[in-house]
């Protein structure tokens, strides 16, 4: 049995984000026998999932762990309170289905180059993913900063607040200094 990071992005990113690329390069200086997956996420809810869960199938039997970032946060409690495992959560959505409701409409995705249109459905799909109470089993470290202009970090910090916390003042929603955490990220995730 080995160990599977899953890395997660959010909502209009890739695997070519920022902290997607800083993740990836640390995990090939220091761990390069981890196994690692940074799939590219559809645009809607369901078919994320679809995605994510095929990566659990193929490594079935592994400690996974996940890594997320805003939706991906999101996404990656979902599959810990499924399938259990640990999770990093950077500057995670809460309740991205009430924030996302601003965008109905046409996007194009600026990584991916994919224009998609959001519709109500997809606001449903993402309400339908809520978990409204983690098990208390569940291992979370949840990053935040408390300068995100998109998302509102109280919101996590009470969702998060029986786990580990690291509250920053400032920053941003791409979360500043990202690099700095990661030797401390992967000594958590990679401890059972």
């Amino acid at each position: 049995m080995q160990y599977v990071v899953i890395y997660l992005h959010g909502f209009l990113s890739s695997p070519q984000s920022q902290k997607a690329t800083q993740t990836l390069e640390f995990v090939r200086a220091n761990y390069p026998n981890l196994v690692i997956e940074i799939p590219q996420l559809a645009n809607y809810p369901n078919d994320a999932v679809a995605i994510i869960e095929q990566l659990v199938t193929k490594h079935k039997g592994n400690k996974l762990r996940f890594i997320g970032s805003s939706l991906g946060g999101f996404l990656s409690t979902f599959m810990v309170e499924k399938y259990s495992g640990k999770a990093v959560l950077i500057n995670p959505a809460v309740r991205p289905f009430e924030l996302l409701v601003d965008f109905l409409g046409e996007h194009i995705n600026p990584n991916t180059q994919q224009t998609f249109l959001l519709e109500n459905k997809h606001i449903e799909e993402l309400r339908q993913l809520d978990t409204l109470t983690l098990d208390p089993k569940s291992d979370y470290w949840v990053l935040l900063q408390t300068a995100d202009a998109t998302l509102d970090y109280r919101l996590a910090e009470t969702k998060y607040q029986d786990y580990k916390l690291s509250v920053e003042q400032g920053g941003d929603h791409s979360f500043q200094d990202f690099p700095r955490f990661l030797p401390d990220i992967f000594r958590f995730l990679l401890q059972d």
